[in-house]
């Protein structure tokens, strides 16, 4: 207000006790933030165009919508979310995800290695179980090292499952894999998989797999009466048809989870460096103090220490290979 309006609304300008400031339009900012921890905890099991699904310790399944906050691609099947609202389940409730905890494990990739933006996959699992047909399609040793290397970073123990077994022999991939001390297993229509469920219970296992590898028929034999959509590989481009669209998690009998995730046709790895895979191998990684500076470790880099390492017996050459092996996979193309 202008000191001539002031003068004639009588307002003595010299007393600015009589002044009233005018009331703010918005809220004070406040450094208190709410406080969820008194609120139930959820594991996100399945996400449904904007839905997330979510299963409370005492086993009922809510519906949610995730809080504004949070931003866009803030939770994963796997996480551990806090729930507000209505959590009682029944039909046509819908709770609020407004608090995601910390995450102990996270499986990453990438569109390609040039990608620079994370895609992650699924949160909090124990174990990945890396899925590859022996024929129909054939297999592809590239995506399984890439996977296996993946795995490595994340924290997360990998599991070899070759299926189609009635198709063709799985001994060479046994034999290639069991080197770098990976469980391996073999499935095939009406097969026994007590091996594989041992390797289940009582963990968070996903699956990862490129399409038409039988991630989904895996799954309706260890789960019998899940009934997940399976598909067939094209006759002509030997590729698989996505039949699983999104991720989503299934409780197994014996304790654990199994975790169903879409095919993949890539797997990038350019959130993963040399020093992650290398760290992996815990004899290589001290033998490497001896490689001279900047080693890359293959097989025709000048004076790495890994060769004379496996020549003086400190280490063993099939380590080393599959050291190599994983170390190409991320190399640039």
């Amino acid at each position: 207000m202008s000191p001539r309006r002031l003068a004639s609304s009588g307002i003595d300008m010299r007393d600015w006790s009589s002044y009233d400031r005018p009331k703010r339009r918005t809220k004070p900012r406040t450094k208190q933030r709410p406080d969820y921890s008194s609120l139930p905890i959820g594991t996100v099991i399945t996400i449904d165009r904007g839905r997330y699904r979510c299963r409370l310790d005492d086993g009922v399944e809510v519906t949610a919508a995730k809080a504004r906050q949070l931003g866009r691609k803030s939770v994963i099947v796997g996480d551990k979310v806090r729930l507000d609202g209505d959590v009682s389940g029944a039909e046509g409730s819908l709770a609020r995800i407004v608090h995601t905890e910390e995450r102990v494990t996270v499986l990453r990739r990438t569109a390609d290695d040039t990608d620079p933006h994370e895609r992650p996959i699924v949160a909090n699992a124990d174990q990945v179980v890396v899925v590859t047909a022996l024929a129909d399609p054939p297999p592809r040793p590239g995506i399984i090292d890439r996977i296996l290397v993946a795995a490595h970073a994340a924290g997360v123990s990998p599991i070899l499952c070759l299926t189609k077994a009635d198709l063709a022999s799985g001994d060479d991939f046994v034999a290639m894999y069991s080197q770098l001390g990976i469980p391996v297993t073999t499935s095939q229509p009406g097969a026994d998989l007590a091996e594989l469920h041992q390797l289940l219970r009582g963990k968070v296992s996903v699956l990862v797999g490129h399409s038409g590898v039988g991630k989904s028929t895996l799954i309706n034999a260890l789960v019998p009466g899940v009934n997940r959509v399976t598909g067939h590989v094209n006759d002509v481009t030997g590729r698989g048809r996505h039949t699983s669209t999104s991720a989503e998690a299934i409780p197994l009998s014996e304790g654990g989870w199994i975790i169903d995730t879409p095919g993949v046709r890539s797997f990038g790895l350019s959130h993963v460096d040399a020093e992650d895979i290398l760290a992996g191998f815990e004899e290589l990684d001290a033998a490497s103090a001896d490689c001279p500076r900047g080693c890359h470790h293959t097989d025709n880099s000048p004076g790495c220490a890994l060769d004379e390492a496996v020549s003086e017996g400190r280490v063993q050459q099939s380590r080393v290979d599959s050291l190599r092996r994983l170390l190409g996979a991320t190399a640039p193309r």
